[in-house]
C-alpha cells in the first residue's frame, strides 16, 4: 500500500531513496526535495515493507486525465521483485488516469518497456544524454485484455 511521505523528507532514508531517481548530485537532490516539501503540485508517495520505505513514487497531473512520474525508486537490495512495477499498478488504482506518462533516460527505459509502456526517443535533450518519454494508456490494455 502506497502512504504519503513527503512530510519524512527530512529523513536520511527518504532522501536517500529519493536520491536514486534524480541526478547524483546534491543539487539535484534539493530541487526534489524542494518540489515535494511544497505540497502544492505534486505529490510523494512510499511503499512500506517491514517498517521501512523501500520503494518511492512522485507525481503530478500536468491535466485532469494525466498523471506524469517525476520520481520512482526503489531501495537497491528490493530492486528486481517487482516493487516498481507494483508502485504504478497501485498509483493507477488509487488514481484511475487516463493516461500515465514518464520521461527517462537510457538507464530506466528498459523498466517503463517491461511494464508496457510505449516508448519514443525526445531525442538528445542534454548534451550526450538521449531521453526518452514513456506512455502508458491503461484502456489500450484493457481492451487487450477483453
Amino acid at each position: 500500500m502506497l502512504i504519503p511521505i513527503a512530510a519524512r523528507l527530512g529523513e536520511a532514508e527518504i532522501q536517500e531513496l529519493l536520491g536514486w531517481s534524480v541526478f547524483p548530485d546534491p543539487e539535484s537532490l534539493q530541487q526534489a526535495v524542494d518540489l515535494y516539501a511544497s505540497g502544492t503540485t505534486h505529490t510523494l508517495l512510499g511503499y512500506e515493507s517491514e517498517g521501512d520505505i523501500i520503494g518511492l513514487i512522485g507525481y503530478h497531473r500536468p491535466s485532469e486525465d494525466t498523471i506524469e512520474i517525476a520520481h520512482i525508486a526503489v531501495t537497491p537490495e528490493e530492486r528486481y521483485k517487482g516493487y516498481g512495477r507494483g508502485l504504478i499498478l497501485e498509483l493507477l488504482t488509487m488514481e484511475n488516469p487516463g493516461v500515465l506518462v514518464a520521461e527517462t533516460d537510457e538507464d530506466a527505459v528498459d523498466f517503463y518497456r517491461s511494464s508496457r509502456f510505449t516508448v519514443e526517443s525526445l531525442g538528445e535533450k542534454y548534451p550526450g544524454a538521449e531521453r526518452f518519454k514513456c506512455t502508458y494508456d491503461p484502456e489500450a490494455f484493457e481492451e487487450e485484455e477483453d
